[in-house]
């Protein structure tokens, strides 16, 4: 039987390839991995707003992975000095990429930047600079390297019956949520209190993670993902 095809979120951004240094649409070969390794197939998606139901239409669920912060005008605020990276035409098109994959109740899996992502698509704001809230960096200890922590897993969420209470996790950004999305409801949390998980109860399988499973151990988000995105292709076929 065909594998799930799970689409992936890629940058665009400078690459030296051999010879040549060109713009690339990439991504972590770490995210392709987790996918195969969970019984999916792979598929780059680079950022565009053309073709939104075209791109939909060959996937059976989406990752939307990590990266650069948020256009803080998306979600009507001015940027703090700490917000850097922004790439307007990539938050307009995961934005449209993922209001249209929840408008047909896709399975989607979104990693950090791509959980902020989820936030603002139904309606949310981020916290722009965590520590100014928390107090202390500890989540982005140190550039380029992951922070290890724990997170408390909410009762009663679809994310606490596939991780349990408590999760070891790896995490590296600066930014959190603020107010939650239309019919988002929290998760998990860290121990400091920020909200690290969000997920959409109405639907068959929305979450948003601000830590990055696909640099761990344990497969089972992207596992039940390609489980779920099974159950999507199936149903859409028959």
């Amino acid at each position: 039987m065909a594998r799930p095809v799970v689409g992936i979120t890629t940058y665009v951004t400078p690459a030296h390839l051999g010879a040549w240094d060109e713009e690339a649409a990439l991504v972590p070969a770490i995210y392709v991995r987790a996918v195969e390794r969970s019984g999916g197939r792979p598929l780059l998606v680079p950022p565009s707003e053309d073709g939104i139901d075209e791109t939909l239409d060959s996937l059976d669920g989406v990752i939307f992975s990590g990266g650069s912060d948020l256009d803080p005008e998306l979600y009507g605020q001015e940027p703090h000095p700490e917000t850097k990276g922004v790439v307007p035409e990539r938050d307009r098109a995961e934005l449209a990429l993922l209001q249209a994959a929840l408008a047909r109740d896709m399975p989607v899996l979104a990693i950090c930047r791509g959980s902020q992502i989820l936030n603002v698509a139904t309606g949310g704001d981020l916290l722009q600079h965590l520590p100014d809230d928390v107090g202390h960096d500890r989540h982005k200890h140190t550039p380029g390297v992951f922070a290890d922590h724990d997170v408390v897993v909410d009762e009663g969420t679809q994310l606490g019956g596939l991780l349990g209470a408590h999760a070891p996790v790896k995490s590296h950004h600066h930014q959190g949520f603020g107010r939650l999305g239309e019919g988002l409801r929290v998760s998990a949390h860290a121990d400091d209190g920020a909200v690290e998980a969000v997920e959409d109860p109405s639907r068959r399988f929305a979450l948003g993670v601000l830590w990055h499973p696909e640099a761990g151990e344990d497969m089972k988000l992207f596992e039940a993902l390609v489980e779920e995105a099974g159950r999507y292709r199936d149903e859409r076929r028959s």
